[in-house]
C-alpha cells in the first residue's frame, strides 16, 4: 500500500542485530561502490560464470530455453512516465483488462451478476473475482498457450468501495471482507485473440479467509497451534493478506501471508497492548480493536478470546489448482514470517530451495531446503517436499571478495541443534516464532524484503528492497538516512548451489531520481538509473525464460518533491547482463503495478493492477463514474512476438 500511513514501514524487530546498510556503509568505503564501477568488473564476474544445477525461479519457465539469440535483450523502445487514470505500454505492444474485482465466475445463482454499486453480499462476493489482485501464475492446460487456469491473489481490500457504506458494520459485512480475501483460481481461453473467463468451469473457485486449509509440517498439531474450534492444530480457517507467490515444478501454486496481524484486534480494551505477548508484539498485533472489525464479529480474530489462532497466520499455502476438491495445505515448515512471495531453485542433486523475504522495515531474508528431491513427473514423491527440511536466515558480511564483488554472506540454520536457539525446545517453536528466532541468531535487518527472484540460466538470486524511510545510522559515510527509493540485490551461492551454506553479493541498482537536485548525490540512484527510467520502491519481481529481469513499483506516485519526474508506478524491464533499464509499463492512478506470469510460449504477459484510486482518484478500468476495480492487465506484442523483443 502506498498511502501515508503503511504498517510495513515500521519496525517491529527491537534486536540490536548489525543493519544491512552498515554492511553496504563499509563496503562503500571499500571499493568506491557501484556508482563509480558503473556496470564494470562486479557485473561482469556475476554473470560470466557459468553455475551448476537447473532452471527455476520467479516466474520463468521450469525447463527454460536458452538465452535468447540476439544479445540485447532489450528489445522495446522505453516510455515515458504517466499520470493520467489509464495505461500505457511500450509501442509495438497492447494491454487489455481481465478479470476485474467482483467479475462473475460462474452464469447462475449468487455473484452471477455484478452489480457496480457494492451492494452484493457475503455470499455473492463468494463465487466472484476477490479484491486488490496481487501475485499471480499461469498454469498451462496440456501446455497450451491459449487455455489454462489463472490463479491469483487478492490481498486486502478497499472498504470504502467494497461497501455502500464504506465501512463493515454487520455480520454479513466482515464475512464479505472474508470472501474478497484470498486467492482465485480461474479457467481463462483466448478466442480471436481475446482472452475470457470460461464460466462454470470446474476449475474456476474462490479460497477465501475462511475456506478449511491443513496445517502440515514440522509445526502442524503443536500446542501453538491448537484452538477452540480445533483442538488438533491441524485444520485452519482461511488465508489472509496474500501478498506475492510462487510456483512449483510439480505444477502447484504458492500464496504467501503477509501481513496478517491487521486482522487481528480485542474487543476488550481495558488496559490496550498490555496482555499481548513477545510473539503477538513481534508480529504487530495490534493492542486494541482493528479497522476490519472482524474481531467484533468472530471470536477467532480476538487474541484475547483465541491467543493462538494468529499463529496460524503468516504461511506459505500451497494449492492444487487443476484439483478443484483438493485442501490447501499450509506449509509450516518454511516458517512463520509476513511472507512477500516465494522462488524456487533445484540443485544438482534435486533439493529444491525456496528462498522468502519478510517484508517489514529491518526484517530478513531466508531460505528453506528441502530433505527430499525432485524427480520429474513424480507426484507421489514431490506432493509433500515442502513438509520437511532445513530453513535458514541470512546474514550478510562485507568480507572482502574476489573480483570486486560488494560482500559475502552466510546462510544460518534455523533448528534446536543451533546454540542460539537452545530457548527452543522443539522445531515447531522456532517455526512460530521465526522471526524472535532469527533476531536471537544475529541476522541482517533489511529494508523491507520484498519479491525474490532466481535466474533462469545463472540461478543468481535477486530481491527487492522496496524502502526504510524511517532507517538512520551513525556512519557518516552512510549516504542516505532515509532509503525512500529502495533497491535491489542480487547474490550467488557458493559454487553455483542453491543448498550452499555461504555467498556473494552486490547491488544490482540503487533506484534513485536524477532529475532533481539532491542534497545527497547518492539519492540520485546507481549508474544504470537515469532521468528516462527514474523510479522507487522496487516491489515486484521476476524473470522471464530468457533471462529478462521484470521490476514493478508500488512506492510514492505525489510526482512532487522526492518523487517529482516519477509519475504513477509502473513496470520496467533489465537486462541483468548489462544493467540496463527501460520502463516497459505505466499504471492507472494511486495503483501498485504487482504480479508477473507468461505463458509457456512468452507471447503472452499477465499482470495485476493493484488498488486503483485508492485515495479516491481513479475510475479506472471503467471509466465514467464507475468504482474503480483492481484487474489483470494482459499484454501482447501487436506482431505476435515475444513480450520484451
Amino acid at each position: 500500500m502506498t498511502l501515508d500511513f503503511d504498517s510495513e514501514d515500521l519496525p517491529t524487530n527491537t534486536s540490536q542485530n548489525e543493519h544491512f546498510q552498515n554492511v553496504v556503509n563499509r563496503a562503500v568505503n571499500r571499493r568506491g561502490f557501484l556508482f563509480k564501477t558503473g556496470v564494470g568488473a562486479a557485473a561482469v564476474a556475476f554473470l560470466s560464470a557459468g553455475l551448476a544445477g537447473c532452471g527455476g525461479g520467479g516466474d520463468a519457465d521450469p525447463t527454460p530455453a536458452p538465452p535468447a539469440a540476439d544479445p540485447d535483450l532489450l528489445g522495446f523502445t522505453g516510455i515515458a512516465i504517466g499520470t493520467d487514470d489509464s495505461v500505457h505500454v511500450a509501442p509495438g505492444y497492447t494491454a487489455s483488462v481481465l478479470a476485474p474485482w467482483g467479475t462473475p465466475l460462474f452464469s447462475s445463482g449468487a455473484g452471477s451478476t455484478w452489480a457496480g454499486d457494492a451492494s452484493e453480499d457475503a455470499a455473492a462476493q463468494a463465487r466472484q473475482m476477490g479484491d486488490n489482485h496481487d501475485g499471480i501464475h499461469y498454469f498451462a492446460l496440456a501446455g497450451r498457450s491459449d487455455e489454462g487456469l489463472l490463479v491469483m491473489n487478492h490481498e486486502y481490500t478497499n472498504p470504502q468501495y467494497l461497501f455502500t457504506d464504506g465501512v463493515v458494520n454487520s455480520l454479513d459485512d466482515a464475512n464479505k471482507d472474508l470472501n474478497a480475501h484470498g486467492v482465485s483460481v480461474v479457467h481463462i481461453r483466448r478466442t480471436a485473440g481475446v482472452w475470457n473467463i470460461v464460466l462454470d468451469s470446474t476449475y474456476n473457485r474462490r479460497i477465501t479467509g475462511d475456506t478449511p486449509m491443513q496445517l502440515t509440517g514440522a509445526a502442524a498439531g503443536h500446542a501453538l497451534l491448537q484452538t477452540t474450534a480445533d483442538a488438533t492444530g491441524t485444520v485452519a480457517l482461511g488465508t489472509l493478506n496474500n501478498c506475492g507467490n510462487g510456483f512449483t515444478p510439480w505444477g502447484t501454486y504458492l500464496t504467501c501471508e503477509e501481513n496478517f496481524n491487521q486482522y487481528f484486534g480485542t474487543t476488550n480494551t481495558a488496559a490496550p497492548g498490555m496482555t499481548r505477548n513477545a510473539n503477538q508484539l513481534r508480529y504487530g498485533l495490534a493492542g486494541a480493536g482493528t479497522s476490519r472489525k472482524y474481531e467484533q464479529y468472530h471470536d477467532r480474530f480476538d487474541w484475547q478470546k483465541e491467543p493462538n489462532e494468529a499463529n496460524r497466520f503468516g504461511w506459505i499455502v500451497e494449492i492444487d489448482p487443476f484439483d478443484p476438491a483438493s485442501m490447501p495445505k499450509k506449509r509450516t515448515s518454511l516458517g512463520r514470517i509476513k511472507h512477500e512471495n516465494a522462488a524456487y531453485a533445484i540443485a544438482a542433486d534435486g533439493r529444491v530451495v525456496v528462498y522468502m523475504g519478510d517484508d517489514q522495515a529491518n526484517d530478513y531474508i531466508y531460505k528453506f531446503v528441502t530433505a527430499g528431491h525432485y524427480i520429474e513427473g513424480d507426484t507421489a514423491n514431490n506432493r509433500d517436499l515442502l513438509d520437511t527440511g532445513t530453513l535458514y536466515v541470512a546474514k550478510f558480511n562485507a568480507g572482502a571478495v574476489a573480483n570486486d564483488m560488494m560482500g559475502t554472506g552466510e546462510w544460518m540454520p534455523m533448528t534446536t541443534a543451533n546454540p542460539a536457539l537452545a530457548a527452543y525446545a522443539t522445531q515447531a517453536e522456532i517455526l512460530v516464532n521465526t522471526r524472535l528466532a532469527a533476531d536471537a541468531m544475529g541476522a541482517t535487518p533489511m529494508d523491507r524484503p520484498e519479491w525474490v527472484a532466481v535466474h533462469p540460466q545463472t540461478q543468481e538470486v535477486y530481491v527487492t528492497l522496496t524502502n526504510n524511510s524511517g532507517r538512520s545510522t551513525t556512519d557518516d559515510a552512510n549516504p542516505r538516512t532515509a532509503n525512500v527509493y529502495g533497491q535491489i540485490i542480487r547474490w550467488r551461492e557458493t559454487g553455483g548451489d542453491p543448498t550452499a551454506l555461504t555467498f556473494e553479493w552486490d547491488l544490482f541498482v540503487l533506484a534513485g531520481n536524477p532529475t532533481i537536485a539532491q542534497a545527497n548525490p547518492l539519492n540520485k540512484g546507481s549508474a544504470n538509473v537515469t532521468s528516462d527510467n527514474t523510479f522507487n520502491s522496487p516491489d515486484g519481481l521476476g524473470f522471464d525464460r530468457d533471462g529478462r529481469l521484470w521490476i514493478q513499483t508500488d512506492g510514492n506516485y505525489s510526482n512532487t518533491g522526492n518523487y517529482a519526474n516519477q509519475g504513477n508506478n509502473q513496470m520496467l524491464c533489465a537486462d541483468p547482463r548489462t544493467k540496463e533499464i527501460r520502463r516497459f509499463f505505466v499504471g492507472p492512478v494511486e495503483c501498485e503495478v504487482t504480479g508477473l506470469s507468461f505463458t509457456p510460449d512468452s507471447k503472452t504477459l499477465f499482470i495485476n493492477i493493484q488498488h486503483p484510486g485508492e485515495g479516491g482518484n481513479s475510475h479506472w478500468p471503467e471509466g465514467g463514474a464507475a468504482l474503480p476495480r483492481s484487474a489483470t492487465v494482459v499484454i501482447t506484442k501487436d506482431d505476435g512476438g515475444v513480450i520484451g523483443t
